[in-house]
């Protein structure tokens, strides 16, 4: 019986199990989606039980495809949609609303606010963040503020909050564990980077009582036990991380310097920079990457909210496309975008704009403009907002971009791949095995408890499937950069609180 890690990959669409061996190959998987909620332009929920009850049927799943079933497997390792605020009952565990999603706009008017009151220089200072919509603390309360005697509740300790991880270990371990992990802690605008807990007066500017938050923790070690009756025995947890911190991770990005895309619903890019807090001066965030043991690794983040997400809306909003695969053979079936610009500012503009009144933008249309030129121009336009990251990372880091390691979905897509080295004018790496978020999760959980021995043995687990190498010339890379900002100067400033 081959011993494995169960590594839980909760996104933003759907839940996602995965089953990790040594060699860091997947043996098994499973995958649902789950709904969207939209209650408003710019509002995004979902429905915290949509979530446990995909991510317990993934695992349940999983598990079945392996010989020994859940007896193979040694830990569990846990990574998640980030920022997505979920407020629960201590004694029912009970969801008091829907999770309020990173993506959603909803508290824009309250982080205005709170930049017009001055906070923003002391905000950045001590957590590394903007005040932004898009991070956990105005959610909360906003939860608290609109849901009558919730305020008063938390602040008995009658309502707890968590990241999705949190609510996820906690149903996992029967509510005794309520914990995360410092990359998830580190995404609320409440932790202080520099003690990595709570900070007293960034929860009296945001409102959030104390009482209701969970324990912070390392990203690698003893997180709690599962029920056995949920997965079939007792299993440890001993691994979590933020989703892009966890492909990071799984990306073995391990030394200062080395700098990961994800292509997934939104794109986010991460630099480690070692035990040094970079502060961005270019629009860009510093987060926790992980800590293992008292060792703390930081990252200089960039994110775009939307990039896969634009292939959906071709799908279900204009209805161009049947299926997301769909969209690679129709984008290919030209030889470019035809002269059409799409921001896909649909919830805003993330780094390093931070424009919450952004919105989405197509431009360039003529008659000729064919629903393949619409398809190209969206899938560009997650190699241009890229572009945009690493052009602000490099600038704050003062690090020349050496290569892109890259993952998520999009990642296989050659020519997308192929126009991002072009774009960047560095080599793009893909991993062979592109599950690096799920492996970030596995390998984080699997080195607390001695499954992997060493961060090298971890790396040695790394396998090029591909690399792209620039092809384009100087001036055709400026013009093209330049088109994509004047197109972005053009989304800007639409939406009016």
């Amino acid at each position: 019986m081959e011993r494995l890690i169960l590594a839980l990959d909760q996104g933003t669409t759907s839940s996602r199990a995965l089953l990790v061996n040594h060699c860091g190959v997947v043996v098994a998987k499973a995958q649902r989606e789950f709904p969207q909620i939209y209650p408003a332009p710019g509002h995004v929920e979902h429905d915290p039980e949509d979530i446990w009850k995909s991510q317990l049927q993934t695992a349940r799943e999983a598990i079945a495809k392996v010989p020994g079933g859940a007896d193979a497997i040694v830990a569990i390792g846990i990574t998640n949609q980030r920022e997505t605020t979920i407020l629960w009952d201590r004694s029912t565990g009970q969801p008091i609303a829907n999770a309020i999603v990173w993506q959603s706009r909803i508290t824009s008017p309250e982080c205005e606010r709170l930049k017009r009151a001055g906070h923003e220089s002391l905000v950045r200072e001590k957590t590394g963040l903007v005040i932004d919509a898009y991070f956990s603390a105005t959610k909360i309360a906003h939860l608290l503020d609109t849901i009558p005697g919730a305020r008063s509740r938390a602040e008995n300790g009658e309502i707890l909050f968590g990241t999705v991880d949190s609510f996820l270990i906690w149903r996992l371990t029967g509510g005794r564990s309520h914990v995360t992990d410092v990359s998830n802690a580190s995404r609320t605008l409440l932790c202080n980077l520099e003690t990595l807990d709570w900070d007293e007066e960034l929860l009296s500017i945001f409102r959030v009582p104390k009482a209701m938050l969970p324990r912070i923790c390392s990203s690698s070690g003893m997180l709690g036990e599962t029920e056995p009756s949920l997965l079939g025995r007792a299993i440890p947890i001993t691994g979590c991380a933020g989703d892009q911190q966890a492909a990071t991770f799984g990306q073995a990005c391990f030394s200062s310097g080395d700098v990961k895309n994800t292509y997934g619903t939104g794109c986010f890019l991460l630099m480690n920079t070692g035990s040094q807090r970079i502060h961005s001066q270019s629009g860009l965030i510093t987060t926790v990457g992980w800590r293992i043991g008292t060792e703390v690794t930081y990252c200089l983040e960039g994110s775009v909210f939307i990039a896969g997400a634009v292939v959906q809306w071709l799908r279900d909003g204009l209805g161009i496309i049947t299926s997301s695969q769909e969209v690679e053979t129709l984008a290919d079936s030209v030889n470019d975008a035809g002269g059409v610009m799409f921001v896909p500012a649909f919830v805003g503009l993330g780094a390093p704009y931070w424009d919450p009144s952004a919105r989405g933008t197509i431009i360039g249309l003529t008659r000729g403009t064919t629903k393949a030129h619409l398809a190209r121009a969206a899938v560009d336009s997650m190699a241009y907002q890229t572009l945009d990251l690493i052009e602000a990372m490099q600038l704050d880091s003062g690090i020349p971009l050496k290569t892109l390691k890259v993952d998520g979905g999009a990642s296989s897509n050659s020519r997308l791949m192929q126009f991002q080295a072009d774009l960047v004018a560095t080599q793009v790496r893909r991993p062979l095995v592109q599950e690096t978020t799920a492996l970030g999760a596995a390998y984080l959980a699997g080195l607390a408890v001695g499954f992997w021995a060493s961060l090298d043995e971890v790396a040695a687990n790394w396998v090029l499937d591909q690399e792209f190498a620039p092809q384009m010339s100087d001036a055709d890379r400026y013009q093209k950069a330049a088109t994509w900002r004047r197109a972005v100067e053009r989304s800007r400033g639409w939406q009016v609180e």
